[in-house]
């Protein structure tokens, strides 16, 4: 165990310890026990709980919820503070990002790069948005990108404004990401390591084992990463094992936007 590894006390009461694998080490790091139980029955370590949670954060979280499969179940902040062991560098990160993303979750709010206030976008399908006070107090109409928060230049259009840099950092990883080799699946070739989900577009890379199958840890829909399909849909005609009869789905070009 590294230095810097966090581990439980075996003589604290206050934990429900339990022999069990870990099962928010999703990245296969192997943190050394003892493992503790959440209040939703899994196991985790101190390690693979701030890894977890820490991700959720980054993908623009406010809340801490389970990362297994079929398991919905959120954690209060102060069972995730007290599991995870988080330091004091920690805490403030973590809290400090759980107000921000709060904000952009709700609101689905950003800064303007012209007065610095909030703005909410009201289109998702739209980068360019119009800040109403930037507007008055310029006295003409004050569009800005969504994307890389400057001025907006340039006709309306889905992927970018016309401001060097302007990059779908997304839509450049799913048309770049190498192609994935499944271990237990074959005669699938061409298919892109990482996908959009369908349902709500968040980025997923699959980890090459098991079956096609995957589970979006940010809207919970199980679909297939070679066609894209639902997988209920997709096991219609194939096996969980098998190739697609609809064949390998090609790179995504655009972001799905989840209709809550």
């Amino acid at each position: 165990m590294s230095s810097m590894e966090k581990s439980y006390n075996l003589h604290d009461q206050t934990l429900r310890f339990v022999d069990r694998e870990d099962e928010m080490d999703f990245l296969c790091e192997e943190f050394a026990p003892p493992r503790a139980e959440m209040s939703c029955g899994h196991a985790v370590t101190p390690m693979s709980l701030t890894n977890w949670c820490r991700r959720l954060l980054e993908e623009g979280k406010s809340k801490f919820v389970c990362g297994q499969p079929n398991c919905n179940k959120e954690w209060p902040y102060v069972e995730v503070r007290k599991m995870a062991l988080l330091t004091p560098k920690e805490r403030e990160y973590f809290e400090s990002t759980m107000a921000k993303n709060a904000a952009r979750e709700y609101f689905n709010s950003k800064t303007c790069p012209g007065c610095q206030f909030l703005v909410t976008r009201k289109d998702e399908s739209n980068l360019s948005v119009r800040c109403q006070i930037c507007t008055v107090k310029k006295r003409r109409p004050y569009d800005f990108c969504w994307q890389c928060l400057k001025e907006w230049r340039g006709q309306p259009n889905g992927n970018h404004c016309d401001n060097d840099g302007c990059i779908n950092e997304a839509l450049k990883t799913l048309r770049t990401c190498p192609e994935i080799v499944f271990e237990s699946i074959k005669n699938v070739r061409g298919c892109p390591s990482i996908r959009a989900c369908p349902t709500c577009g968040s980025l997923l890379e699959h980890t090459s084992k098991y079956c096609k199958s995957i589970v979006c840890p940010r809207c919970k829909v199980k679909f297939c990463f070679v066609c894209l399909k639902i997988m209920t849909e997709c096991t219609k005609t194939s096996g969980p094992y098998q190739p697609c009869s609809s064949r390998v789905a090609p790179r995504q070009t655009s972001i799905p936007v989840w209709h809550r």
